[in-house]
């Protein structure tokens, strides 16, 4: 990326140069900008560009004034915090301590203003920096000969590109500039116009974006609302279909599982209605006061939604006066239902098979039962919603949960509609200090019997599954804001958020939480356990891709039974790109280049043919990818996109 330094303006002047469309970034020189405490709190907290905060130490800057200036800095959401190698220690590690504590990144830099030293003495400052607690190091030479250009940029063959910056001042040095870019450095500096220059043989920022993006253009769309969440939404309707009285669900919106769960309501015997306003749907729903052994069904049809089929297979055993079938399509029909046959035997129900179609045969007994959540959360969460009509109390212990949020999204759901399930998490030390789902080793349901389902009133939510798309396409290639989303929800993919935040990007909510904004900013390999969000592991192929260095995501065991071989369909595509990928074990590593670098060095993703395998969320990461491919990415079947975002292309066109 390319980093403007802002110099000699006041807050005004500053706030003037973010607003323009070449700054991507800027460096706050707080050593010349004359800007008090509070307007220092003003700027780095209201600002969405990427920032950096320097304050350079001299006769005019005392050392204690600069400290000063830099903490306020960090403490109002700096990105960066640029501290001179040669600072006061005690000030330094003040320093270090704050920006740890507030997430801001610390660069520690050397300038050298007479010439470039040895390569043995450059790489000894860079190992000093590194020693001194920096995370990003700067390294600025003056150059007089080429041989000076080639010592600095030397140091990328021996330090980590992506935490090195590492160029030369002065007409010799002035390509420099560009080339820690194609070496893969988080960001250069420039100048908002040749008079403003910090130092010799800077480039301005214009001319620094027409060498690295020529006529690519940057997104900087409308607000984008989001479509409702099918696993909210279809938890709802089937809650809202058992229940006594009418239910009203609020901000609906369309998709082919969805309408799936609407079909089976009203198989069931529910009356559904529905009424449109701006584009969202509310639905009104009566219910058929489930009981045990209410309904003479003989078979059930799911759609394509293995949700859906997994959330009814107990809640038929309960329903049912006798043996059910449930029946499907597309690509349900090849999707074996794991650990499902196990799972209900536990409670004396046989299922015929773990393919659909299947037939239920008996009814759950409730109990002390223990069952392995290795398999996925989605037949525990029709447990959850069949185990409560029962005479009888239920402790269901769930030894190796996987995919946790998704339980307690059903949980929470239940209790809207009546249903109370007490529950506690139980792991190792390290569970007991965090409370990391990742770390929970068995949850404990207790679950009362002889509940009743009653009608509610409830707002389904946006779709975090869908927003990652759209925020790792702002956060790669420019800017994005997003409506609709709750930053407090219980859905997994909402994890996103702290994937981005890990990988560098910028990320902000409206005071009021009305949109949700991401902007591009220098990206870095991430490490993530996705087995609790795996409907996130596409995109975050796509974002590890434009992330430098090596990006591991755990939890590839967990795709063999999606819409396709998910894992396998992830690293076919990711090579046909050009991308190195690999699965080790159940970890997918993905070596990935910033977009200035694959820019700058004809990296680009291959574009060309790729099937989507049938898949909606393979669909959605290809037109990501395709806003970094060197040509159009043709991709063999969109339709499938109906199964969760009907309307996804026509909202990726608005970015």
């Amino acid at each position: 990326m390319i980093c403007t330094t802002i110099q000699n303006r006041d807050i005004d002047g500053i706030f003037d140069i973010l607003d323009n469309p070449a700054v991507e970034m800027a460096e706050i020189r707080l050593d010349s900008c004359d800007l008090s405490q509070d307007e220092i709190d003003e700027l780095f907290t209201d600002s969405d560009t990427p920032l950096v905060a320097t304050c350079r130490i001299s006769d005019q800057v005392p050392a204690s004034v600069a400290e000063a200036k830099l903490i306020k800095a960090i403490q109002a959401g700096a990105a960066y915090v640029d501290v001179e190698l040669e600072a006061p220690a005690m000030m330094s590690k003040r320093i270090r301590r704050e920006a740890h504590e507030c997430g801001t990144t610390l660069i520690r830099s050397f300038h050298d203003y007479s010439g470039t030293d040895s390569s043995i003495a450059l790489r000894a400052i860079v190992e000093k920096c590194e020693h001194l607690g920096a995370e990003v190091v700067k390294i600025v030479t003056t150059a007089r000969t080429e041989a000076d250009c080639a010592r600095v940029m030397a140091l990328y063959n021996d330090f980590e590109p992506a935490r090195l910056i590492a160029f030369c001042m002065g007409d010799e040095g002035r390509q420099t500039r560009l080339d820690c870019l194609r070496k893969g450095a988080p960001f250069s500096y420039a100048a908002i116009s040749p008079a403003e220059a910090a130092a010799p043989g800077q480039w301005t920022a214009y001319e620094m974006m027409d060498a690295v993006y020529g006529d690519a253009k940057y997104m900087a769309g409308d607000i984008l609302p989001m479509p409702a969440s099918k696993s909210f939404a279809q938890r709802a309707i089937i809650a809202a279909a058992l229940s006594a009285g009418t239910s009203v669900l609020h901000g609906y919106s369309p998709c082919g599982d969805s309408e799936s769960a609407l079909a089976v309501a009203r198989a069931l015997g529910a009356e559904v209605s529905s009424a449109r306003k701006k584009g969202m749907q509310t639905l009104t729903i009566k219910g058929i006061g489930a009981k045990i052994g209410c309904l003479p069904l003989e078979t059930l049809h799911t759609g394509e939604s293995g949700f859906l089929t997994r959330l009814m297979i107990p809640l038929l055993s309960q329903l049912c006066n006798g043996p059910v079938q449930i029946t499907g399509e597309k690509t349900l029909l090849q999707r074996p239902l794991k650990g499902a046959p196990e799972i209900l035997q536990s409670f004396g129900v046989r299922l015929s098979g773990e393919m659909v179609p299947l037939r239920i045969d008996g009814r759950l007994i409730p109990g002390e039962v223990e069952i392995s959540g290795q398999n996925g959360s989605q037949v525990i969460s029709g447990l959850l919603a069949a185990l409560p009509l029962c005479k009888q109390d239920t402790v269901l212990y769930i030894n190796n949960p996987k995919s946790i949020p998704y339980l307690f999204m059903t949980v929470d759901v239940l209790k809207q509609f009546g249903i109370r399930i007490d529950s506690e998490m139980e792991g190792g030390d390290e569970f007991i200090e965090t409370h990391d789902w990742d770390l929970c080793d068995r949850i404990v349901f207790c679950i009362k019997g002889g509940q009743r389902y009653k009608a509610a009133e409830m707002d389904i939510e946006a779709d975090w599954s869908s927003a990652a798309n759209f925020l790792v396409a702002g956060a790669v290639f420019g800017k994005a804001s997003l409506s609709g989303l709750d930053t407090s929800s219980l859905q997994a993919d909402i994890s996103i958020l702290d994937i981005l935040t890990q990988a560098g990007a910028s990320l902000s909510e409206d005071e009021d939480g009305e949109a949700l904004h991401v902007q591009k900013a220098p990206l870095t390999a991430f490490e993530v356990d996705a087995a609790n969000c795996p409907d996130l592991f596409p995109i975050l192929a796509v974002l590890a891709a434009f992330c430098q260095g090596t990006s591991k995501i755990a939890g590839v065991g967990r795709l063999a039974n999606k819409e396709s071989d998910r894992g396998k369909a992830i690293v076919e595509m990711l090579q046909q790109m050009g991308v190195v990928a690999s699965v080790k074990g159940d970890k997918m590593c993905i070596q990935g280049h910033s977009l200035a670098q694959r820019m700058l060095c004809g990296m680009l993703l291959k574009g060309g043919s790729y099937t989507s395998h049938g898949d909606h969320r393979m669909v959605m990461a290809l037109k990501v990818a395709s806003l970094g491919a060197d040509g159009p990415i043709e991709i063999d079947d969109v339709k499938c996109v109906a199964k969760s975002f009907p309307t996804f292309f026509k909202t990726f066109d608005k970015l």
